[in-house]
């Protein structure tokens, strides 16, 4: 629990850290910097070019100083009109041999403020500012500058890699981007698929309970014990199917707890075998073992287990005599539904049930996902029987 809310915390202030750094200590870093351009101390770390002679400062001087460090202040949002206002500025400070301040450095702050936050045209802007460094050496030149080409190639090359250093920690935040917006998505595809599984369960189990329920009615119309019975149980099992979608439209619409997923509306496998009983369908029901306190999603796929062998015996078998057994040991929990063969195969002609093929195979995934596994298949009597093995302590 401490692990996972310091992961939390760190991960929010991360996050926190990457958008304040990028909006709102731009226009600090501006202030921070203009005050350290007009430290004389720090003139000797500045970012000397051309080593022309040294000429007296004067108020240009200044506001080629301030055209280099104010700019800044809009470094993440116009990336590409800081970089061309604080280049010009470093180009005509250097041409113009003013004496060194430490505010020329913010030509890298400009180049990498590009390299990581231009989204448009940035191979333009990378050639167009090639070409002015290429002007900028050649008046240089021109002027008297005693730097030799391998001076001016180093030079370039430091800005080049300020770009580059930008570049990457963008293309890393796209990565980052990418991968949480792929996470989202898979994230939401497994609660589709996990909604998907419970919509099965619930409106296949009770659904199918209505309708045996009422084919039944029709061979029973003389007893109206019978009937008064069938329509109880049809009754029933509709106010619980509502519930349970009720349950589910509240997780899909946001307006329930995520947990409640975990909660059957009708209880327990206890009182699903009554409702299954109080249908006509003869069920015993039978537990080994002492039940320990299970996780919540590994009650709720016990459940599902037994109600989908349920749903099956009902469409396949019924009226013929059922057991749900389930073992519980410190490590797992055994469940078998099983049911003998019914009194009469189904005839080609027959009327079919609509089959979705989605249940064992649902089943499956809901198991696997603890770790457990899931066997079905006729037995030799001609009857059917699924097995559901779970690990106590699996995780999802």
């Amino acid at each position: 629990m401490l692990r996972t809310w310091l992961g939390d915390r760190l991960r929010r202030l991360r996050d926190g850290w990457r958008v304040y750094n990028a909006e709102a200590w731009d226009p600090w870093l501006a202030v921070l910097l203009t005050v350290l351009a007009f430290t004389p101390v720090l003139g000797s770390m500045s970012a000397q070019f051309g080593d022309l002679p040294r000429r007296p400062a004067d108020a240009f001087a200044i506001v080629l100083v301030l055209a280099q460090t104010v700019p800044l202040a809009v470094r993440a949002r116009q990336p590409a009109l800081c970089l061309a206002i604080v280049g010009t500025s470093f180009a005509v400070h250097e041409t113009l041999a003013y004496p060194p301040e430490f505010g020329t450095v913010t030509t890298y702050f400009a180049l990498y403020a590009v390299g990581a936050h231009q989204e448009r045209f940035r191979h333009g802007i990378g050639v167009a500012a090639s070409v002015v460094f290429l002007g900028l050496s050649t008046a240089m030149h021109v002027l008297g500058s005693p730097n030799s080409p391998a001076d001016v190639l180093i030079f370039y090359l430091i800005f080049v890699a300020c770009w580059l250093l930008g570049a990457f920690v963008r293309r890393r935040r796209v990565e980052e981007a990418e991968r949480r917006r792929l996470a989202v998505a898979s994230a939401a595809t497994a609660e589709r698929a996990r909604i998907a599984r419970e919509l099965h369960d619930v409106v296949t189990h009770h659904v199918t309970a209505i309708v045996v329920q009422a084919d039944a009615t029709q061979f029973v119309a003389g007893s109206q014990d019978r009937v008064r019975t069938a329509l109880t149980t049809i009754g029933g099992s509709g106010r619980r199917a509502l519930t349970e979608l009720r349950h589910l439209l509240d997780v899909l619409e946001a307006t329930g707890e995520p947990d409640s997923l975990c909660a059957p509306a009708d209880g327990t496998v206890t009182n699903l075998v009554k409702q299954t009983r109080a249908g006509g369908q003869p069920v015993s029901f039978v537990t080994e073992g002492t039940e320990p306190i299970l996780p919540d999603d590994v009650r709720l796929t016990a459940f599902r287990v037994v109600q989908e062998g349920l749903t099956n015996v009902l469409k396949y078998a019924a009226g013929r005599p059922a057991e749900v057994r389930i073992g519980f040991s410190p490590n797992h929990v055994e469940i078998e539904v099983a049911n003998t063969a019914a009194t009469v195969p189904r005839r080609a002609n027959a009327r079919r049930e609509p089959a979705g093929g989605r249940g064992l195979a649902g089943l499956r995934d809901r198991v696997g996902a603890l770790g457990g596994e899931v066997t079905a298949g006729r037995r030799p009597d001609g009857g059917f029987r699924l097995h559901a093995s779970i690990p106590v302590d699996g995780e999802t």
